[in-house]
C-alpha cells in the first residue's frame, strides 16, 4: 500500500478506523521532549530495521509515521526492506503540526547520571537495565535488575506499578523505546537515565567487577 502525507484530523480517524501503530522515529532526544501520546519509538538512527522486526511481529500491522522532515521516503523504504508494506502515511509537518494543532504533547521524565547518583540509595533496588543479558553480566549497577528490551513483554508484571522506577540501557536508544512501549499501555511512573550506563561508568554509583564479555 502507497503511503500518504496526512494533516492532524486525517491522522486521528486513521488511527481510529485502521488501528494503526504510530511509529515516532525520530531521535531519542526530541521523543522524550515531546510526543504523540501511544506513540511508539523506534528511531531512525539506530538499529531501525532489527528493532521494528523485533518489536512490531506482524508484518500486515498498519503504521503511520512521525518522522524527521526530509526522511519521510527513507523511513517508508526501510520498513518495506524488512517486510512492512503497510505504512499508511506520515504526519504533515511533523510533531510540530501537532503542536501548532493544539494537541496534547507527552514527554518521558528523564534524569542524568549525577542526579542518579545523588538519589541512588533510595532507588537502588528500582533500577532496571534493558541492555542484553552479556551487557548485564559484563557489568551493571549493584542492585539493578535486567529487563532486556528484546523480552519486554516478559518482564511487564516484575515493574513497580505506583512507585518510582528508573530505566537504562547502553547509551539512551534502547531505554526510550522501552519507555515509550511502558508509556503506550499507560505505565507512567518511570524515568530514563540520560547516556545510559556510558554516563553510569563515569559516576561513583556503585558497579560490579568488568567482566569481559567474551569470556561469558
Amino acid at each position: 500500500m502507497s503511503s500518504e502525507v496526512v494533516a492532524v484530523p486525517l491522522l486521528l480517524q486513521m488511527i481510529f478506523e485502521t488501528e494503526a501503530v504510530m511509529l515516532d522515529v525520530r531521535s531519542p532526544f526530541d521523543y522524550a521532549t515531546g510526543h504523540i501520546p501511544n506513540s511508539i519509538f523506534i528511531g531512525l538512527d539506530g538499529s531501525f530495521a532489527p528493532w521494528v522486526g523485533e518489536l512490531i511481529r506482524d508484518i500486515k500491522q498498519p503504521i503511520l509515521l512521525i518522522v524527521p522532515e526530509g526522511r519521510e521516503e527513507e523511513a517508508v523504504t526501510r520498513l518495506a526492506r524488512v517486510g512492512f508494506d503497510n505504512t499508511l502515511g506520515f504526519l504533515l509537518g511533523g510533531i510540530d503540526e501537532w503542536d501548532d494543532a493544539a494537541k496534547e504533547l507527552d514527554t518521558v521524565n528523564s534524569v542524568s547520571a549525577t542526579q542518579l547518583n545523588d538519589d541512588y540509595l533510595e532507588f537502588q533496588s528500582r533500577i532496571y537495565d534493558v541492555r542484553k543479558e552479556s551487557e548485564y553480566l559484563s557489568e551493571h549497577i549493584v542492585d539493578a535488575k535486567n529487563t532486556p528490551l528484546s523480552k519486554i513483554n516478559t518482564h511487564l508484571e516484575k515493574l513497580p506499578k505506583a512507585d518510582k522506577f528508573y530505566v537504562h540501557c547502553a547509551g539512551g536508544y534502547r531505554s526510550v523505546i522501552f519507555a515509550s512501549i511502558l508509556k503506550s499501555r499507560g505505565v507512567h511512573n518511570l524515568t530514563d537515565i540520560k547516556g545510559g550506563y556510558g554516563a553510569i561508568k563515569n559516576t561513583n554509583l556503585e558497579k560490579t567487577e568488568f567482566v569481559c564479555p567474551s569470556t561469558l
